[in-house]
This record gives C-alpha cells, sequence and structure tokens, in this order.
C-alpha cells in the first residue's frame, strides 16, 4: 500500500484544563476539526480506563505553536489528530516523549513509518488524502467548469472563487504546499501558486475553513482532505471530490506524547487506546471517515479504493523537518501571502 487516504480550525477551549498533577486525569490537545471526534475520543477513553479527560481543541500549526510556548511549563499531556509533518518538527525540536506502543504491530506499514522516522515520538492514528473539494450547486449556477487537475486552478474563470488554507497555520494547508512542491518542483510550485493567487477570496486559517465555506455556498472550490467530503455527502450536502490528476500527497494523523507530561502512565494508555481497533473506531461511529491506521478495522464503504488514487511518495522525512518547514512556510508568506491580488 503506497499511501492513504487534516488538518483543522481553531476553536475554543471546550473543557477545561484538569490539574495537571492529578492522579487520573489526561489533557488531551486535539487538532482535528471534528468536535464530535475530540469529545469521543475523550469520553472513550474515560469509559475504557476510567481516566478522566479535558479536551483542547485547535488547529495543527496553532496547537504545535501552543506545546512549543508551554514547553517550560507543559500543560497538555497528549497531542492527537492532525498532519505528521508538524509533529514531526516537534519531535526533531524535543517536544515530545518516546514511546513505543506495543499496538504498533497491528498497523499498515504506511502508519508504522512515522513512529520510524520520529524515533518513536509520533504514533500515526489515521490517514487522508489532499484533496479539493467543490459546490455542485454553487459551480452550476455559476456556470463554472468543474476542475480535473491543479493548474486548471489558474484559470480566471475561478476569480474569487477559491479558498485556500493558511500553512503558516493549517496542517492542511501545508500539507498541499509540500504536495505542490514534490509535484511541480519547488520553483514552479511557487510561481503555480502565484497564479492561483488572483483567484483566492481566503486564506482560512483553518484546514477546515475552505470546506465549510464550499458546504454552506460561501465558495465554489475549496482545498481540502478526500474524507473531509465524503463526510459532507454522507451528510447530505451537494459537494464533490477533486484528485488532482498531476497526482495528491497524504497526511498521517498522529498521536504524541507531550514532553513533561505530568501523568506519563495516562499518557501512555491513551496512545496504546488510540491505536487500538476500539480507539479507532470512534471516527466512524461519528461519521469521519479519514482511513484508520489499524489493520483490524474495515475500511467503510463510502471510502473509494486506494488503487484509484494517484498519490504520489510523500517525503515526510523531508517535509516534516524543521528547516525546511520553516524555509517553506517563510517563502510562502513573502511570495504568496504577502502578494497583491
Amino acid at each position: 500500500m503506497r499511501a492513504i487516504l487534516a488538518c483543522a480550525c481553531s476553536l475554543a477551549l471546550f473543557l477545561p484544563p484538569l490539574d495537571a498533577g492529578a492522579e487520573g486525569h489526561l489533557n488531551l490537545y486535539c487538532s482535528s476539526p471534528n468536535t464530535a471526534w475530540c469529545q469521543g475520543m475523550a469520553v472513550g477513553f474515560e469509559k475504557a480506563t476510567g481516566t478522566r479527560v479535558a479536551v483542547v481543541q485547535k488547529a495543527t500549526g496553532e496547537m504545535f505553536a501552543q506545546v512549543k510556548a508551554e514547553a517550560a511549563n507543559p500543560k497538555g499531556d497528549i497531542w492527537w489528530a492532525g498532519a505528521a509533518d508538524a509533529y514531526l518538527q516537534a519531535a526533531e525540536e524535543g517536544l515530545l516523549e518516546p514511546y513505543r506502543s506495543p499496538n504498533l504491530v497491528q498497523l499498515y506499514d504506511w502508519a508504522k513509518r512515522i513512529s520510524d522516522l520520529s524515533k518513536d515520538r509520533v504514533s500515526g492514528v489515521y490517514g487522508g488524502i489532499i484533496a479539493l473539494g467543490y459546490n455542485t450547486e454553487v459551480m452550476a449556477r455559476k456556470k463554472l467548469p468543474v476542475p480535473k487537475c491543479w493548474k486548471d486552478l489558474t484559470n480566471p474563470v475561478y476569480k474569487g472563487e477559491l479558498m485556500l488554507g493558511n500553512p503558516n497555520s493549517s496542517g492542511t494547508a501545508y500539507l498541499m504546499l509540500a504536495t505542490l512542491v514534490q509535484v511541480f518542483g519547488e520553483d514552479e510550485a511557487f510561481r503555480y501558486l502565484r497564479a492561483v493567487h488572483p483567484n483566492v477570496n481566503q486564506y482560512a486559517r483553518s484546514g477546515i475553513g475552505p470546506m465549510t465555506a464550499v458546504t454552506r455556498g460561501e465558495t465554489a472550490l475549496g482545498s481540502t482532505v478526500l474524507h473531509g467530503v465524503i463526510n459532507e455527502i454522507v451528510r447530505g450536502f451537494p459537494v464533490e471530490p477533486v484528485l488532482p490528476c498531476e497526482g495528491v500527497g497524504y497526511e498521517v494523523g498522529s498521536v504524541a506524547i507531550i514532553k513533561g507530561t505530568r501523568n506519563p502512565e495516562a499518557a501512555r494508555r491513551f496512545v496504546d487506546w488510540a491505536l487500538s481497533p476500539e480507539g479507532q473506531k470512534i471516527g466512524l461511529d461519528v461519521k469521519e471517515y479519514a482511513i484508520p491506521t489499524n489493520r483490524g478495522v474495515a475500511l467503510p464503504p463510502q471510502v473509494p479504493p486506494l488503487t484509484s488514487i494517484k498519490v504520489i511518495d510523500y517525503d515526510f522525512a523531508k517535509y516534516g523537518s524543521s528547516a525546511e518547514r520553516k524555509r517553506l512556510l517563510e517563502r510562502w508568506e513573502l511570495e504568496i501571502n504577502s502578494a497583491s491580488r
């Protein structure tokens, strides 16, 4: 299996942090945009172990910044969900604790790779494929062609109709940026992004922002992950995905123990549980159609065959490194986000 099916919006803390030193408590930092999934993981783990869980929910990039800011006095125990690139950078910067769960043997090889790259500081809990989503009703009403390839987005017909994410705050948006660099080569990718820039109405802070706007009919097209579109189709909204013809990258949504956790035993139990079939079925139960990493969880019928998707050999080691992420994000800020439209 070459790869698999981010991301996440910045939301307010919906449960107050628990006493970091209290026995039987866990502070969970969640970077999924799906509040029901974050809450489901908290409730599920509490039922399985009796451990009380408080949740803070933020986009991947914003959560990474919080973990880094709190390094001298950690308030979180577990960081769960969001693209592996940010986790690999956090591991490189010494912000995560090493732990190799015995449940790792149950995972697909593409998920195990993240543990190996991070020296057992990060584990993969789901997969997500980068994609575009569009609103069928808006596209039809405005007589807009459905794009088939990345390069189609440079068409002036899409001026003001496209919403993308900001890779400085969104893990999904960084995944898209790194994907384009690997598909086209770096300089060509930035020339492409400059050509697309006039068509962009907004760079959303969260990975879910563009797809939310698409679902509401506020924009015709948006960047997302494939399961983000499937989730909305299942809910009955008039949306469809596009998997660009040049190829798409993929994320491995991850989990890690924050260095300095005051609840190490509960944190290790959470990682074990999050990698188990029981823990990974929570997402499907709340209709979140990311791909589970545990081989024991059956793929839902809503997920298309992986063999039908042109997935690139995404270089997690390079694009998850601190220096490469920092350099690409600075270049994007200077050449794309700061440019006039």
